[in-house]
């Protein structure tokens, strides 16, 4: 793509600089506005400076994106009341021998169930999670929450459906799912061990383990404050207050009528449609997944779970969906929006065209110099852009040299572009996630800034990666 006007050039740079310095400090001293109100001030830069139509603008918003995390907010709403939780705590527990044995569970099991449910489903239905667990054994959240979202990031490296912009590639390169996976595993692997041993280099000290007095204090803690806060507005006996820290009820429940049931569950002892419900959770949870696997759209497969999730459970949906975070589909819709006007200064092609006869695929040289441009365009421009952007060029560069070398530079390409989502905090969905999540969390908020993140994601991206690309495509099928 060639470049803009240079009014058009600078001006989009200053609508991007906007938003890139409000994401990062989202209570700067001049402008203390917040990263959703700063993404939305933006966008709408990038309209008033007229780099972007307004038309453009709305088209630019990724509705299957926002589907997608909408639905499984919703979703993990509902495995959530339905005790999933508690069984992954039992997993993540289950003879620890500390903070450190923890950390490495909590990468293991992010890695491997990003790879099936999406990073971004991982991080939505897990960062309140990691912090209580942390909390309870009272642990520092930093270590856990980085654990979480680089886990996560290249966990999902390993499938098409592990991401949004593997995706893209996948449609785009026509890549079966069982040698995308092979093509990658063996880099997501070696990645995964590397990140974990990092963070417990890092971490080390403040990983130390917690006197079972301590422990046993946190939960007396935890279990006084989840009382508390399920106290029903009117007095009632103890007995009749909701119990939240077994995964079982809802806050909801404290307000249900029985008259709003079905007659089938009036009909239906407490534990049985508890039990019913559970089941039907996990079950269309596992359809979801299996979905995925075959090919159906993500977005939509996606929301059909959340909605038959509402329909089955037959109460009003209000305060499951009132714990959705809006202000972060909001944040992403300007995200979206000032990507794309960037995206068309032309700085981001010009970039590719200046670097493209470098960038081989045939050589160490040339992989590493394409290595870099995907690195840096992917925390410039979003990783999905930079492959849209991008994959065509790399491909047919490599048709050149062979099939073989096509495969292998989508494969590479699916590779970095994820793993550079690990170099700073904007890098990818999952990492911001992560962080408003963490930040509003109900309880054990804790604050993930720009700082806090990159002084772990830049050594860990830069050495993940380069471990990496000489295993993609070592497995052919």
């Amino acid at each position: 793509m060639a470049l803009a006007s240079v009014s058009k050039v600078v001006l989009g740079s200053v609508a991007f600089g906007v938003f890139w310095v409000l994401a990062v400090f989202p209570s700067v001293p001049f402008m203390p506005i917040g990263r959703t109100a700063g993404a939305l001030l933006s966008a709408v830069l990038m309209i008033i400076f007229h780099v972007i139509s307004p038309d453009d603008a709305y088209a630019s918003v990724d509705l299957p994106i926002l589907g997608l995390l909408f639905s499984t907010m919703v979703v993990g709403s509902y495995l959530k009341n339905a005790g999933m939780f508690k069984h992954l705590g039992t997993l993540l527990a289950w003879r620890s021998q500390g903070g450190r044995d923890l950390l490495c569970r909590v990468c293991v099991v992010t890695a491997l169930a990003s790879a099936l449910f999406t990073n971004d489903t991982c991080c939505v239905v897990l960062t309140e999670f990691v912090l209580e667990l942390a909390a309870e054994r009272n642990l520092p959240a930093k270590p856990f929450l980085l654990a979480l979202a680089s886990s996560a990031n290249i966990g999902s490296s390993a499938t098409p459906i592990g991401n949004p912009q593997n995706l893209v590639i996948a449609f785009n390169s026509k890549i079966p799912f069982p040698k995308f996976l092979l093509g990658i595993l063996p880099a997501m692997l070696a990645g995964m061990a590397v990140n974990m041993v990092m963070l417990l280099c890092m971490y080390w000290k403040d990983l130390e383990s917690t006197s079972p007095d301590l422990i046993s204090a946190g939960k007396e803690m935890e279990a006084v404050e989840e009382g508390r806060a399920s106290l029903p507005s009117t007095p009632e006996p103890p007995l009749k207050s909701p119990k939240l820290t077994n995964g079982d009820y809802s806050p909801s429940m404290m307000t249900e009528n029985i008259s709003t049931k079905h007659p089938w569950f009036m009909q239906c002892t407490e534990q049985r449609r508890k039990l019913f419900l559970k089941s039907f959770a996990y079950i269309v949870t596992v359809g979801m997944v299996v979905a995925y696997m075959v090919g159906l759209n993500m977005s939509w497969t996606a929301i059909t779970t959340a909605i038959a999730l509402v329909v089955v459970d037959f109460r009003d949906a209000e305060p499951c969906l009132n714990k959705v975070s809006y202000s972060l589909l909001v944040f992403f819709s300007g995200m979206f929006i000032t990507v794309s006007g960037f995206n068309k200064t032309g700085l981001p092609g010009a970039i590719w065209d200046f670097m493209a006869p470098y960038s081989k695929v045939n050589s160490v040289g040339g992989i590493s110099v394409l290595s870099i441009i995907i690195l840096l365009l992917s925390n410039l421009a979003s990783n999905v852009p930079t492959v849209l952007l991008m994959g065509g060029e790399v491909a047919s560069a490599a048709a050149l040299i062979s099939q073989a070398a096509v495969t292998k530079s989508w494969l590479l390409l699916a590779w970095v572009s994820t793993v550079a989502g690990n170099l700073s905090l904007l890098g990818s969905a999952a990492n911001l996630i992560v962080c408003e999540q963490a930040r509003r969390a109900p309880r054990n908020a804790y604050e993930l800034t720009f700082w806090n993140h990159i002084v772990f994601g830049i050594p860990s991206t830069l050495i993940v990666t380069a471990i990496g690309i000489p295993l993609i495509g070592k497995i052919n099928v």
